[in-house]
């Protein structure tokens, strides 16, 4: 076996699992125990941190280490990097430009197979419609995560607009911080507020940490258990259930293949060429009477009575601004 083939076939080895005595490493690449040992050293040469590990078999185990070594990936794991690095623009964190470039070195030293792959799945990444997004710093991404495995109080700055007025500087925030979450582009922090004694949701890219980090804490169960539920409900104005508190159905007189592209969660039926209907959900019953109205048609209330009364209450405004 050529020693460049058997050093990755060791490498590949190691990464599977945590220990390996050196005599199954040695049955397996069919090499002696003493090329076993000289192949580990060669490992280590490159950078790859291999602690021996103690006992009757002896053995290796593949650690982190203090600098990051070339890396050994199988043929999916090339393509889900690869795909990963193009849509890197979508995640709001600002490195489209390193993304580009690690994904630059990774494409020149694909073996052709894989560069057929890749290209099979080329494909452009279009931003969604979240115009004023502040791209949120690695660093400040880094040190919340932190935070939040070592489950340490968070400190930190917050910035609730761009104001440039210091004229009254606000103390810092202290948070237990719980998770780190991304929606639509932007990246949360979800947090036990220490000074309010209740659960908040913090822009990330309104975070500046202070540090060092406060004492360690016990961490408070979510509400409902579960943070992509509690986030999203919070984002609909609920406290606890993900469901928008107000809902209403109402028929469009404009065909099911012209509401559909813009009706987000809400629940399209056909009626014909020319109707359809809507369900839909909103904070409030003007709110959700007005994001029907943006097909610019012809509405019929389904329900309930509130939405009825909010139509009224939007008609009235409207004449009044249409008359002043």
């Amino acid at each position: 076996m050529a020693t460049t083939t058997r050093l990755l076939n060791l490498l590949s080895l190691l990464q599977t699992r945590r220990d390996w005595p050196g005599a199954v490493l040695a049955e397996r690449l069919d090499i002696s125990h003493r090329t076993v040992r000289r192949d580990i050293d060669r490992l280590r040469e490159m950078g790859y941190s291999i602690a021996a590990t103690m006992g009757p078999d002896g053995g290796y185990r593949l650690d982190a280490g203090s600098e990051l070594p070339p890396l050994l990936f199988d043929d999916d794991q090339v393509i889900a990097l690869a795909v990963a690095l193009q849509a890197a623009m979508l995640t709001g964190v600002g490195i489209e430009e390193d993304a580009v470039r690690a994904l630059t070195t990774v494409r020149q030293v694909m073996p052709s197979r894989l560069r057929h792959r890749l290209d099979a799945l080329t494909f452009t990444t279009v931003p969604t419609d979240s115009g004023g997004i502040d791209p949120v710093s690695p660093v400040v991404l880094v040190a919340i995560s932190a935070a939040v495995r070592a489950r340490e109080v968070l400190r930190f700055d917050y910035s609730n607009d761009h104001s440039t007025d210091t004229s009254e500087i606000a103390p810092p925030r202290r948070v237990e911080p719980h998770h780190l979450v991304t929606s639509k582009r932007r990246w949360y922090l979800v947090a036990w507020d220490l000074e309010r004694d209740d659960w908040r949701i913090f822009r990330a890219d309104r975070i500046t940490p202070r540090t060092p980090n406060g004492p360690r804490f016990a961490p408070k169960e979510i509400p409902g258990g579960d943070v992509s539920e509690y986030v999203s409900a919070r984002f609909k104005g609920s406290e606890h259930i993900n469901k928008w508190p107000c809902n209403g159905k109402v028929v469009l007189h404009r065909p099911a293949s012209y509401v559909l592209p813009f009706v987000g969660d809400g629940i399209v039926e056909d009626l014909g060429p020319e109707q359809c209907s809507l369900e839909a959900g909103s904070w409030s019953w003007t709110a959700l009477a007005a994001s029907f109205n943006r097909f610019d048609t012809d509405i019929d209330v389904v329900g309930p009575a509130e939405l009825t009364h909010a139509f009224a209450q939007l008609a009235a405004r409207n004449a009044a601004t249409a008359a002043s």
